[in-house]
């Protein structure tokens, strides 16, 4: 099986073209490959697979089934899905521009910038927000509202009390505001809030400092992979809260520990929109799957 490594600002993946290939166990194949230290090494593995005759009746050329390192799968990658359509559109299984793709989140637009007929990087339509809790999802019952509008407490066993506002962008994140990102003990506090029992679905966690009303820093635990360089629906997120609680305005710069994120929340449609690069760094061919 050939599959091609890549990454959105060092969130990185092990691509397979499933066009090609008929993976029979993907949720298996995902815990063995994206291994570092025994497997071609990645935060997971996504298949860039035929749409469902549902999504290509909407326009949908692509489809992205996307599998963390532990092997669940997810619902949308923010990073992953440009580089989904970097692989189709670079090895010529679609060649449409905007590029139409399927996710867990639904059918997302992508806008291609092509470079010597190469994708160098895109901007995806990443969709509305979610907001309500039962929706993201978040029992409702084990947090607390707070004085400050979209905002709530939530005491998690090991890890201490936190103030956070929870967004979906189809997957749940929770944002967390904090005077120093470096000095969050991720490693400790991050899947501690993500098997909280409040989150039914887990939840994708993220620390972030505000340097002023358009930039930020942020650094994540990813549900299912742990700590990760970049993603794309937290820096989705991210933008949003800081909206919510009056700290951003809607087109901010978000740095991460991969690189930089622009998003833009538009009024004009409430959809956020992500722009960043896609890198294809190297193939190769696996024996197991």
């Amino acid at each position: 099986m050939q599959f091609t490594k890549m990454h959105g600002i060092g969130n990185d993946y092990v691509y397979v073209d499933a066009f090609a290939n008929k993976i029979a166990d993907p949720a298996q194949l995902a815990t063995v490959i994206a291994d570092r230290h025994f497997g071609v090494g990645g935060d997971g593995l996504i298949l860039v697979a035929p749409p469902t005759p549902a999504a290509q009746a909407h326009g949908a050329v692509v489809r992205m089934r996307m599998f963390n390192a532990d092997g669940s799968e997810s619902e949308m990658c923010g990073n992953g899905v440009r580089c989904v359509a970097k692989y189709a559109w670079d090895h010529k299984l679609a060649r449409v521009n905007p590029m139409l793709v399927e996710t867990g989140r639904g059918v997302l637009s992508i806008a291609l910038d092509v470079q010597s007929e190469q994708v160098a990087s895109a901007t995806v339509n990443m969709g509305p927000p979610i907001l309500d809790l039962a929706q993201v999802p978040v029992a409702v019952a084990q947090v607390q509202a707070t004085s400050a509008a979209h905002q709530f407490c939530f005491t998690v066993p090991g890890a201490g009390t936190f103030t956070g506002m929870f967004v979906s962008m189809g997957n749940p994140h929770v944002t967390i505001y904090v005077p120093d990102v470096a000095a969050v003990p991720l490693e400790v506090w991050g899947p501690r809030i993500e098997t909280f029992a409040a989150f039914p679905r887990r939840i994708n966690v993220h620390f972030v400092q505000i340097h002023s009303r358009t930039e930020v820093t942020m650094r994540t635990w990813e549900r299912g992979s742990g700590i990760t360089l970049a993603c794309g629906t937290g820096a989705s997120a991210v933008a949003v809260a800081g909206v919510l609680t009056g700290q951003n305005d809607r087109n901010v710069l978000i740095h991460l520990p991969g690189g930089d994120l622009r998003l833009e929340w538009r009024e004009s449609d409430n959809n956020v929109y992500m722009t960043g690069p896609a890198t294809e760094v190297f193939s190769g061919n696996w024996p197991n799957a």
